[in-house]
């Protein structure tokens, strides 16, 4: 059982009102995503720092229902 990629969309767009959110489902199973995440939150903050803020938005899903997310991160 997986998440829905409108659910991750979602969760990113909660947590950053102005992002653009980008989602795909790699492998069709609904466990192995991608994801790209541009907003001005990011700005300032180191590549790490950017992906901790995508899972800390995920709420505790990320290793569990979600089980892998490739992330790309940026500043518009």
């Amino acid at each position: 059982m997986g998440m829905a990629a409108a659910d991750i969309a979602r969760m990113i767009k909660e947590s950053f009102t102005d992002a653009e959110v980008r989602i795909e489902d790699l492998t069709g199973d609904g466990n192995h995503y991608a994801a790209t995440v541009i907003s001005e939150a990011f700005r300032g903050k180191s590549r790490v720092q950017q992906h901790q803020m995508v899972y800390d938005a995920l709420k505790g899903n990320m290793g569990g229902v979600l089980h892998a997310l490739a992330l790309k991160t940026a500043t518009p």
